[in-house]
C-alpha cells in the first residue's frame, strides 16, 4: 500500500511540474532559476566554510 501511495504521489507531483511548465513557462523559468540560485549560494557558503578551517 505504502509503494502505491508513494508513486500516486510523484505522478502528481510530476503531473503538475508539467502543468505549470506548459502553462506558465516564465514562472517555471523564475522557479527553477530560483532553486539553481540557492543551490549555488549553499554551495559558495560551503566552501567560505571549509576554507576558513583550513586558515
Amino acid at each position: 500500500m505504502t509503494g502505491v501511495v508513494k508513486r500516486g504521489m510523484v505522478v502528481l507531483i510530476v503531473a503538475f511540474a508539467v502543468f505549470y511548465l506548459l502553462s506558465q513557462p516564465e514562472g517555471a523559468a523564475e522557479a527553477i532559476q530560483g532553486a539553481l540560485s540557492a543551490v549555488g549560494d549553499a554551495f559558495e557558503q560551503i566552501m567560505t566554510f571549509f576554507s576558513a578551517l583550513s586558515e
